[in-house]
């Protein structure tokens, strides 16, 4: 009865949710009285976030001095090779993974990939966020790698919102060395789920600087990590961000090759014309 009730009330909700739609339009000024509220109402939310954002680094600084009167400080080292970690599977990720994949996919040369993407990720590189960087990459992808931009066009905004593989190994990488900071010992259950939500958790987070480390306190809570853990490599992970950022942008352009070639969209004259869209080259190192 109660699963009954239950579904009634979900047929009925957007229904609801129609008709107030509809009574607010025909409303007149007393629906452009109530759509001033809810813009008031949001300026008053963005007004607080921009407040919570200006205090965060204080909040962040306490957190951090709590963690180090508790951690020995040998933690610096933990933290460089912590680093050095990441940052190296993020490197064989794209430049092992990627290019194995495009070489057996489609039969390009990856070193020519490689290098026409190279003032892509510069610029992802500086901006740290595949949606900034979306209208440059979708440049590259049809102007010096030859996809079809009705090809481009889809794959290259999905990939900027879900493809977030730099995401998913730093997630994996943190919540390892989080957890041996802490001395605790995840057994292999814990690493499953490391895996499955640091994915999911990857595809969820936005295209923006900073997302992965809040979508990172979901992957620690899973396991049963403190979220406090997340301060210990904050200040080093802008550089990361940086870094995986790239590796972002490159895994979109990739797949958009790979898809592309698949359905017989992909010009290989232009991929690997070394000299294919010169003019947006110059423009990228304008920019760089």
């Amino acid at each position: 009865m109660y699963r009954l009730i239950d579904h009634k009330q979900n047929i009925l909700r957007p229904k609801g949710d129609q008709s107030f739609h509809t009574v607010w339009a025909l409303s007149g000024k007393a629906g452009k009285r109530v759509a001033t509220v809810f813009e008031d109402l949001n300026t008053v939310i963005l007004k607080l976030v921009t407040l919570l954002m200006n205090i965060a680094p204080y909040g962040v600084f306490f957190l951090m001095a709590k963690l180090f009167t508790t951690i020995e400080l040998n933690l610096i080292v933990s933290l460089a090779k912590y680093f050095g970690v990441v940052v190296l599977a993020l490197l064989l990720h794209a430049f092992v993974n990627y290019t194995l994949l495009l070489k057996i996919l489609t039969g390009l040369n990856p070193l020519t990939f490689l290098a026409k993407m190279k003032h892509t990720c510069l610029f992802a590189f500086s901006t740290s966020s595949s949606s900034a960087t979306m209208p440059i990459t979708l440049e590259t992808a049809t102007k010096k790698l030859g996809a079809n931009n009705s090809v481009a066009s889809f794959t290259i905004p999905l990939g900027a919102t879900i493809n977030m593989d730099g995401t998913a190994i730093m997630q994996g990488v943190a919540t390892v060395f989080i957890a041996q900071v802490f001395s605790v010992d995840l057994t292999i259950s814990d690493y499953l789920m490391v895996i499955l939500t640091a994915t999911l958790a990857s595809v969820g987070t936005a295209g923006v600087p900073g997302v992965g480390l809040i979508m990172l306190a979901m992957v620690l809570n899973q396991v049963g990590l403190p979220v406090e853990g997340i301060a210990i490599i904050i200040g080093v992970d802008r550089l990361l961000d940086m870094t995986r950022t790239a590796v972002n942008v490159t895994g979109d352009c990739m797949v958009t090759c790979v898809v592309a070639k698949s359905e017989g969209e992909l010009d290989e004259s232009i991929f690997n014309d070394p000299n294919a869209a010169k003019d947006l080259e110059d423009y990228h190192k304008s920019i760089d």
